[in-house]
């Protein structure tokens, strides 16, 4: 019989593999399982974090002082608060009208308007509902642009300012909004005034005469009205319609006699060989039928 002879490269390489192979038992020996190996197998306690909750009263006092101190921003996290821990709260009512306010001190409008449009269609029976519609219309009021723009604010304002007479007509706030009405209609007269005079200045008097006529039967109480009633008399002239420029100047002259666009009327007129004589059939005479003058000086925009 032939002996296997003792080959030392055998030997060492067997040694390698015996090696490690007694590393990897040792290292598997010292875990119980597979999953020691696996990083994402290792269970984790949660813990919740308490947050510990506020009394509605406390956050609603903390929002009051907060605006006291001139901190809107604060103040309105506050109030939030209230409505997120007790939406059915006395204080969450409080609390979102409160945010309306604190919004309009802070000029923020838009923000006041969408918080007293939501107090409103949640609590449109609370004693607090006309303050509410007043934030409203005062958020509109106070974004009124001068008259060479677009007047969708005033529109709004106005429509604000009415719904307020027409549902709390007894509330405190019905004198300050009906003054202040005659200021938004002034605005929107004022618009009317500027389109008509570019219509005359381009020789457009049919545009023009609509311009001041809308001037003069919807707007009557605005400080245009008079300027109004000349440029139709200027307007009629220059269309040949006489009998409407002579009412329209005389309708001026009976109800402001000491106006210098009555003098101009006047002037006009006679430059032309004619006088101002009313025609009781005009539209220019009928909507001035019981007219009173109760133009109210601009007090510029106010606030609450």
């Amino acid at each position: 019989m032939r002996l296997k002879t003792f080959n030392p490269g055998e030997a060492t390489s067997g040694g390698k593999r015996l090696a490690l192979a007694l590393a990897l038992a040792a290292a598997l020996g010292g875990c119980d399982t597979m999953s020691a190996l696996n990083p994402f197998d290792r269970p984790e306690t949660y813990k919740p974090e308490v947050v510990a909750e506020v009394p509605a009263d406390k956050l609603y006092n903390e929002g009051l002082a907060r605006l006291q101190n001139g901190d809107t921003e604060g103040a309105n996290k506050k109030f939030d608060e209230v409505d997120k821990q007790a939406p059915f709260s006395p204080y969450s009512k409080k609390g979102l009208i409160m945010t309306a306010y604190a919004n309009y001190e802070a000029a923020k409008y838009d923000d006041a308007i969408t918080a007293s449009k939501r107090f409103l269609a949640q609590n449109p029976a609370s004693p607090d509902a006309a303050y509410a519609q007043y934030i409203l219309a005062m958020s509109y009021y106070n974004q009124i642009p001068d008259a060479t723009r677009d007047q969708e604010r005033t529109d709004q304002a106005l429509r604000a300012m009415q719904e307020l007479l027409d549902r709390y007509p007894k509330s405190e706030y019905v004198l300050d909004v009906r003054e202040k009405m005659l200021v938004a209609r002034d605005q929107l007269a004022g618009k009317e005034m500027n389109v008509g005079r570019f219509y005359l200045e381009k020789r457009n008097y049919t545009g023009a005469v609509g311009r001041f006529r809308d001037v003069i039967t919807k707007y009557q109480t605005t400080r245009h009205v008079e300027e109004a009633l000349m440029r139709l008399t200027e307007a009629y002239m220059a269309l040949g319609i006489t009998n409407e420029a002579q009412t329209a100047a005389a309708v001026l002259g009976h109800n402001f006699p000491d106006s210098p666009w009555y003098k101009d009327a006047y002037t006009l007129l006679e430059s032309g060989g004619l006088q101002p004589r009313e025609d009781r059939g005009s539209y220019i005479s009928r909507a001035f039928n019981g007219f009173t003058r109760a133009v109210v000086g601009l007090t510029g925009l106010g606030r609450l």
